[in-house]
């Protein structure tokens, strides 16, 4: 098996190290793992591309590359550059240290490279490492992620749904904030919302006088609603969440076609 991995934390994360002991197992001794990854902390920058500056595509090592853009651009660069067209297998995006459960989905580049990939028709799976007081007293804090992470992997690829329609499903995975051994096991959730919980700014002073800006994020232990990726989660859960990239709200054209006549 071929696999492309990559993620939003940047070639130096410490997530990306247990992807790629994940990713070379599940490869096995015949199979290959290629490292694009961003140069530099992406965090935060959904699906965007660098479609209006060029990028620089360096490569550090054999089969691993950094590249100066988004997560979705590294997807790019390793299947039409690094690979020379020649789709990957699988792609996988993460390990991103923090949930992308609920509505950080929506900002994500952990899952704006598995988007990209899927747009190009790649399976493809983003994995995310939910944080907490758990695991801030962890040697590993991706400890539940190493340990389930090859498992949860192999049971998408040998049991999941992978259709092959124009939007294809890709996957979800948030491990939870806990030990490894804590981890109950793995549920199928929908994406979640959490209430009263949303992004905002801080004001900020410099010495020199300027004022800026600093986008600050709300409580991530918050739970959602029962059978969503959060609640799973924070209840001790590997939640896996099938998405696409169709935002249609599909259950209100007929009737809103209806009503506009």
């Amino acid at each position: 098996m071929r696999i492309l991995i990559t993620n939003d934390d940047g070639i130096n994360a410490p997530g990306l190290v247990t992807l790629t002991q994940i990713a070379t197992e599940l490869a096995g001794p015949d199979g290959e793992v290629w490292t694009v990854a961003p140069a530099f902390e992406q965090s935060g920058v959904g699906h965007c591309i660098s479609y209006t500056h060029p990028m620089i595509n360096a490569q550090l090592a054999p089969r691993r590359y950094a590249v100066e853009g988004s997560p979705a651009d590294c997807v790019l660069a390793g299947v039409y550059d690094v690979l020379q067209g020649a789709k990957p297998d699988l792609v996988l995006s993460g390990i991103n240290r923090g949930n992308n459960a609920a509505e950080n989905v929506l900002y994500s580049g952990t899952i704006g490279a598995a988007m990209e990939a899927a747009l190009h028709g790649i399976p493809a799976i983003a994995l995310s490492q939910y944080m907490g007081h758990e695991t801030q007293v962890l040697d590993d804090p991706f400890e539940a992620s190493a340990a389930h992470g090859v498992a949860t992997i192999r049971a998408l690829l040998d049991r999941g749904i992978w259709t092959q329609d124009d939007y294809r499903v890709f996957y979800n995975v948030n491990f939870p904030p806990c030990s490894a051994v804590a981890v109950k096991g793995k549920r199928v959730a929908a994406q979640g919302f959490r209430r009263d919980v949303s992004f905002g700014v801080q004001p900020y002073t410099a010495p020199s006088g300027k004022r800026f800006l600093w986008i600050k994020g709300g409580p991530q232990a918050t739970p959602t609603l029962p059978g969503t990726d959060a609640h799973a989660n924070l209840d001790g859960y590997i939640s896996i969440t099938p998405l696409r990239c169709d935002l249609t709200a599909h259950d209100l054209l007929a009737d809103l076609t209806e009503k506009l006549g």
